[in-house]
């Protein structure tokens, strides 16, 4: 019922202000003409007198064709080159050693996520057979600790959910810098001046393609990539080690996940 008395009362506070509302407006009508009712006509009232505005500086017009630059160097003729960066990325043992790096990291998280909610279900099931036996204090309590375990246990995870993914993107960054450097040098040996991505060409001669040759060359310059470690995380307590604890309703939100 606690709950239920502020949206109680907010109806009767908006049912109240709308007919405050409407009988506002029925006032306002009454000042206006209504056929069949005869109403005596009032003196104009005087507006108050009105300051005079300033008036704002003129502004000045956009001059629609401006002056002509000097003419400069124009642009050398177009020698163009196609890279196909995610063959590139196939390609590469560093971009592949990074990936399974961060797919194995992922995987053990995953395990370890699993592995500690079965542990939750496990305390929820014993709180749950102790329940006759418990007082309501001591229940409490008990729901309290393992929810407050849970939420501890969800933290961490989400933290090194969050070292995973950036460790994955630094490690990308740094390929990414190289695969500059190496597109750069490979024009530069092929007098390419333009250079576009494989995906906005419809149609080009395999002269143009310079993938192969960045491949090679990338893999040269570029054989591995340190990926950052993980942080140390504090290690789970087994549910031995645990006091019981957790209440069916407060152990909903460990099954969510």
């Amino acid at each position: 019922m606690a709950r239920r008395a502020p949206a109680a009362l907010a109806a009767i506070l908006m049912s109240s202000t709308l007919l405050a509302g409407g009988q506002a407006l029925a006032q306002q009508q009454q000042q206006w003409f209504v056929p069949n009712q005869q109403q005596q006509s009032a003196p104009p009232q005087q507006r108050p007198a009105q300051a005079p505005r300033q008036q704002q500086p003129a502004q000045r017009p956009v001059q629609a064709n401006p002056s002509p630059l000097p003419p400069g160097e124009p642009p050398p003729a177009a020698v163009i080159g196609i890279v196909d960066v995610p063959e590139v990325q196939r390609n590469s043992t560093a971009f592949n050693a990074v990936r399974e790096e961060i797919e194995k990291r992922r995987q053990k998280l995953n395990d370890d996520l699993q592995r500690e909610q079965g542990r939750w279900r496990e305390e929820q099931q014993q709180l749950a057979n102790q329940r006759a036996t418990l007082s309501p204090e001591e229940l409490r309590t008990k729901e309290r600790d393992l929810q407050e375990r849970v939420t501890d246990a969800q933290r961490i995870f989400r933290d090194r959910s969050r070292n995973i993914e950036q460790a994955a993107q630094q490690s990308l960054q740094e390929i990414e810098r190289a695969l500059a450097l190496v597109i750069r040098q490979v024009s530069a040996s092929r007098k390419v001046n333009l250079v576009l991505p494989r995906p906005v060409v419809i149609f080009n001669e395999p002269a143009f393609d310079l993938t192969e040759e960045v491949s090679t060359q990338l893999n040269k310059v570029l054989k591995a990539v340190a990926v950052a470690p993980e942080e140390a995380t504090p290690a789970a307590a087994p549910a031995a080690a645990r006091p019981a604890g957790g209440a069916q309703g407060q152990g909903q939100a460990p099954r969510r996940n």
